[in-house]
């Protein structure tokens, strides 16, 4: 079934709730076309679990992708959910794919040896804060980690690269050395990475270039 921008927020969503309360799998595939599939009975073989509250998320791989490139399952999997997060917060995907690729390289299991967790590297702390029970849920972690991104923008006026240093480093840090880039080695590498791939999705998702001061 093909699903307009609304309808497939609403089916996301109702399909997590489901699953969850009926303790049940839901699987999902997004199809040559860009339509997403939903089901609990995965009839073909392109499906996968749209949770991962298992090791199923850790174990599963995409049929005919192993000689692509690296980032194509990534963007079969999360793809169309990062497209519509991204509407919900008014943000760039091309921004969301270049922190997550950054982040964990789209490993929904990835943990950090400072507990960072998740696609997008949630700390407790954060995720409580916007409201992720769950950091290896691939939707839960990608809507806390895009709002505590959007807000960061805010928060520095639109300035991309002070919002990704304090995603990086915090925003206390960013605030304690003038609202500038934090002089710690980790953040000035990572600042510059994640720049450089935003752009790079900017260019191959065709996206207008960067407008936000950097």
């Amino acid at each position: 079934m093909k699903l307009s921008p609304l309808a497939f927020t609403f089916t996301v969503l109702l399909t997590y709730s489901l699953a969850q309360s009926a303790n049940a799998t839901i699987y999902w595939f997004t199809d040559e076309n860009g339509v997403a599939h939903f089901s609990n009975v995965p009839t073909d073989k392109r499906y996968v679990p749209f949770t991962s509250t298992n090791d199923a998320v850790a174990k599963k791989t995409i049929p005919g992708t192993r000689d692509r490139r690296p980032d194509t399952p990534a963007k079969v999997q999360y793809g169309a959910i990062i497209e519509e997060i991204a509407r919900i917060y008014a943000l760039e995907s091309a921004l969301i794919h270049a922190v997550v690729s950054a982040e964990s390289a789209y490993n929904a299991t990835a943990v950090s040896k400072k507990g960072a967790a998740g696609l997008m590297q949630l700390m407790p702390d954060t995720a409580r804060r916007y409201g992720a029970t769950d950091r290896f849920d691939p939707v839960q972690n990608l809507h806390a980690g895009t709002r505590y991104l959007s807000d960061l923008l805010r928060m520095f006026n639109g300035n991309v690269s002070l919002a990704l240093a304090a995603y990086n480093a915090g925003e206390n840090n960013v605030v304690k050395y003038g609202n500038q880039i934090p002089p710690f080695q980790e953040t000035r590498m990572y600042v510059p990475k994640v720049l450089d791939l935003y752009r790079k999705y900017q260019v191959s998702m065709k996206l207008p270039p960067v407008r936000r001061g950097i």
